[in-house]
């Protein structure tokens, strides 16, 4: 980007020669007539008739003096930059005129000067305006194409909110941006603009879509209710549970709201299914309370089969342990507090009995345990010829068949461990 020309300072404005005393430029006539001097000569500039000759001359002076003053006054708020170069053209314009007519005494060649420099400086201060405003028309263009390209950035953005603020702000900074070539201001406001509104239309295409997903997910939603409130009354334990499990799975699948929505729903999900199982536990409660009698009877039996002798006679053991079984039936149900503790107990010694019959029933094999330590024997021989033929390939200095037989003799070893434990336990 090109820079902007240089602009002069006020201070670098020329200044005007200075003026000289205006009382030294006129006088007053005995009949009153007031004169200046002109390079032309005396040029009569009014009349005087209220006081002294010296009081008239003064007064002339001071309409010279407020002229002069009001042209330095000029320059000065010129040079500062508090006056328009058309304002201060203008006192120089009023001045000019008057000069043409006179009506104050002084020095009027100097005052001519003050104008011309004043003229002068109106000049440099409408090219130095110029110029100001050509390089804020410059920057202006530069920030006008910097929020152009910042909005196309901003069209494929989804963060809805934050970007829709973002796209008010540029508008507002485009505003007050001074005016450049309309042209250009033109172009790249259609590029703002056509990026603001491809941004608008995503958002709104997003937002129909959203209500329309979250129509969706509340019809879903409130069927799956629907369908929960018709079960509470449910009677059938076992399977409104199963049901009630079934729906909170479609619950989890089905498309979700907003999240206001999805909470209010979900409480009154939920409180479908609290009512269902409040009503399941107050009559598993109620059923429980008919059951306590059998706590005791039925731990009296647990007590009578961890009693049974199981090692002296496992076949005895578990005629015992039938009984016991029969009686436990006949009894009736446990309340569920003192369920799973009474029957674990009963399964372990069912357990042990299981284990005793079958340690029993190997040792009463004979055929097993000769099988199994005709096994052993046939993987030590096994390992012996691996031994011996591990030993030769060492002496032939064949590192790479030693390393073969050492890992053939380690599976050997842990195969022949495990069928002399496998014997070890039919003995």
């Amino acid at each position: 980007m090109t820079q902007p020309p240089a602009v002069p300072t006020p201070a670098a404005l020329p200044r005007p020669a200075p003026g000289s005393r205006a009382a030294e430029f006129g006088r007053i006539a005995e009949d009153g007539q007031a004169f200046v001097k002109t390079e032309q000569g005396e040029v009569c500039v009014g009349q005087w008739a209220a006081g002294t000759l010296h009081e008239g001359l003064a007064f002339f002076a001071r309409r010279y003096d407020d002229l002069a003053t009001e042209l330095d006054l000029a320059e000065r708020r010129l040079r500062d930059g508090h006056m328009p170069p058309e304002q201060a053209e203008a006192v120089a314009s009023r001045v000019r005129d008057m000069l043409r007519e006179p009506t104050c005494i002084g020095d009027l060649a100097a005052l001519q000067r003050k104008v011309d420099s004043l003229v002068d400086l109106t000049g440099a201060a409408r090219e130095m305006r110029s110029a100001e405003r050509a390089a804020a028309r410059q920057a202006a263009m530069a920030q006008r194409q910097g929020l152009a390209e910042e909005a196309e950035k901003l069209a494929t953005s989804s963060a809805w909110r934050v970007t829709t603020e973002r796209f008010a702000a540029i508008v507002d900074e485009w505003k007050a941006l001074p005016r450049g070539d309309r042209a250009t201001d033109q172009e790249l406001w259609k590029r703002l603009s056509a990026a603001r509104s491809a941004f608008d239309k995503r958002r709104r295409a997003h937002f129909i879509e959203r209500d329309a997903q979250r129509k969706e997910a509340l019809a879903a939603k409130r069927a799956l209710i629907a369908r929960a409130e018709a079960l509470t009354s449910s009677t059938d334990w076992a399977g409104t549970t199963k049901a009630l499990k079934s729906l909170v799975d479609e619950w989890k699948r089905a498309p979700r709201g907003s999240r206001v929505d999805e909470d209010k729903l979900w409480r009154r999900f939920k409180a479908a299914q609290d009512t269902f199982f409040a009503a399941r536990t107050a009559a598993d409660e109620a059923k429980d309370a008919q059951f306590d009698v059998n706590v005791g009877p039925k731990e009296a039996l647990v007590v009578e089969a961890e009693a049974i002798a199981i090692a002296d006679d496992p076949k005895a053991a578990r005629r015992a342990l039938r009984d016991i079984q029969r009686r436990w039936d006949q009894i009736g149900d446990l309340p569920r507090s003192s369920r799973a503790r009474l029957e674990r107990r009963l399964s372990s010694v069912e357990e042990a009995i299981r284990r005793a019959e079958q340690k029993a029933w190997k040792s009463a094999n004979p055929e097993g345990l000769a099988r199994a330590e005709s096994t052993v024997h046939a993987f030590e021989e096994a390992l012996t010829r691996l031994q011996e033929d591990r030993g030769k390939a060492a002496q032939r200095g064949d590192q790479r068949a030693v390393e073969r037989f050492d890992a053939d003799i380690a599976q050997m070893t842990a195969l022949m461990s495990a069928a002399a434990k496998a014997a070890s336990d039919f003995r």
